[in-house]
């Protein structure tokens, strides 16, 4: 089994080749051509081998180069092709809104799957959006990843900022032990969010060590507020924990500035890139994908 790092996943895929037993590990040559056309050239000989590329898609150059990289590796004759998509970008248009709409994660994961045996991903925004594939699809999970970070660090709390990540949060307390509520959240606008903290709470929270926990980061401006929120009661101290740090404009410093560590797993790279989840991601290839 060889292993293929795009540009926006390079760490990672070598992290996994690592959780594969070492296997073989490339990095494409990339370039742009003068009118801004991408070019991909995949080395090595990788005829009759499978094949794992890793490739998240945060922006359009990089579904571009994934899919360029698929059909490359198809062409140097690879036996099967396992696509792992660590953060799958337009995930969060997976049903219409308004007439004339595409459903873009739809969209997207067909033309994934064009080149692919099977599919990874992470912390999909809906789990649904596996079906559209057209092929074998498995979604890992960042919980592991951070709770095994979290492990190693005080906490009292977990601490879900909104009602839709209740199941993230029990998970994660399941895994550590430890009690979780869901703050009540109101969305003012598409960056301004009003937070509450439930009626019970499952303990006294002054002077504890709370973690919030979330799937994305993006504005931060739900952290942010679930930060100052439990600042007024009087916590001990606070992080911010996520599977996927967009961290847009000026949110690692906003949050940074009301927490006292903020840690997001690896499948994009980021200042607060603290936990892995190749792990999960080559228990997956190894379990469900090596062997069908």
């Amino acid at each position: 089994m060889h292993v293929i790092g795009g540009s926006a996943s390079t760490a990672l895929a070598e992290r996994i080749s690592r959780e594969l037993g070492n296997a073989p590990f490339g990095i494409p040559f990339v370039k742009r051509f003068p009118d801004g056309e991408l070019y991909v050239r995949v080395g090595g000989r990788i005829a009759g081998e499978d094949v794992v590329l890793v490739q998240s898609t945060r922006s359009d150059q990089d579904v571009l180069e994934l899919l360029l990289l698929a059909d490359a590796i198809r062409e140097a004759g690879a036996h099967r092709l396992f696509v792992v998509v660590p953060y799958f970008g337009y995930a969060r248009q997976d049903r219409l809104f308004f007439p004339g709409e595409p459903v873009s994660a739809r969209a997207l994961a067909r033309h994934v799957a064009l080149d692919a045996d099977a599919v990874v991903t992470v912390d999909l925004h809906s789990p649904d959006t596996l079906r559209t594939f057209g092929k074998p699809a498995f979604e890992a999970s960042g919980i592991p990843a951070i709770a095994r970070l979290l492990r190693e660090r005080p906490v009292d709390l977990l601490v879900s900022p909104d009602k839709g990540g209740v199941e993230r949060a029990k998970r994660m307390a399941s895994i550590l032990d430890r009690p979780w509520l869901a703050l009540e959240k109101k969305r003012i606008d598409s960056e301004h969010v009003e937070l509450s903290l439930p009626a019970q709470l499952p303990l006294d929270l002054e002077g504890k060590h709370i973690v919030i926990v979330d799937d994305v980061i993006s504005t931060g401006g739900t952290i942010v507020e679930a930060a100052r929120l439990l600042k007024r009661h009087k916590v001990g101290a606070i992080a911010a924990a996520c599977t996927h740090g967009l961290f847009l404009r000026d949110a690692f410093e906003r949050i940074k500035a009301v927490s006292d560590a903020l840690f997001s797993t690896d499948t994009l790279d980021n200042p607060a890139e603290k936990a892995s989840v190749a792990p999960d991601i080559a228990q997956i290839i190894v379990r469900d994908l090596a062997h069908a």
